[in-house]
């Protein structure tokens, strides 16, 4: 397989990070855990946390293995070592807090699909040195879990009127007056959730592209 012409490190690990590339609020990818299980800030960061994990270890090993896997069986290859992490991650969850796990369900196995990591593992670590496979999976996983927190932190405020429930730093937001909105830690409150940080992403953009036009030279 031929590789790309390397990028440099701090554009392979900030390219995820950034807004206009994020995987969730740009690329539309990993929709399924974005939607399902970011109805609290807990669950939120432990699969984006989860994710990261998987996602940098596979990426690391399919980087290394690149030029000795056949191309034509390198999406089964890459299917294979990333199940091998999603494993093991799934172990790591229940030996660290059988509530967590329960939480993230059948969410974890699905790591497996994830369109983020099979991505990352085809379009950028097999065409790239084990340094920058690295630093590009961090910098997505990173991307990735500020999506899910972005979201698990409006659901959960107005879902449960909490922040970090079901944790020791657990702590109310609002008097005993206020009333839940149930449908934020429903399926709907997802969808409700991302259109809303789409929409505030949108208008951001093009409000920042507005004042860049003002300032050019007529």
């Amino acid at each position: 397989m031929l590789e790309r012409k390397a990028e440099p490190p701090a554009d392979a690990f900030l390219k995820g990070i950034r807004v206009e590339n994020n995987p969730v609020f740009a690329l539309l990818l990993g929709m399924c855990p974005a939607l399902a299980v970011s109805n609290t800030v807990r669950n939120a960061l432990s699969m984006g946390l989860a994710a990261t994990f998987v996602l940098v270890l596979s990426c690391l090993i399919v980087s290394v293995l690149r030029k000795y896997i056949p191309k034509q069986v390198r999406i089964a290859t890459f299917i294979v070592v990333i199940a091998t992490f999603v494993t093991t991650v799934d172990y790591l969850i229940q030996a660290i807090s059988l509530d967590v796990y329960k939480a993230l369900g059948a969410f974890i196995p699905l790591i497996v699909v994830n369109c983020i990591i099979l991505g990352r593992a085809e379009a950028y670590a097999s065409r790239n040195d084990p340094y920058r496979a690295v630093l590009d999976a961090i910098g997505m996983g990173i991307g990735f879990t500020i999506a899910l927190l972005a979201m698990g932190v409006v659901r959960e405020a107005l879902g449960f009127g909490t922040l970090l429930r079901d944790t020791p730093f657990e702590f109310h937001l609002f008097t005993k007056q206020f009333q839940p909105w149930a449908v934020m830690i429903l399926p709907p409150g997802g969808f409700l959730t991302l259109g809303f940080w789409l929409l505030f992403i949108n208008w951001r953009e093009e409000r920042k592209k507005r004042h860049a036009d003002q300032k050019e030279p007529a």
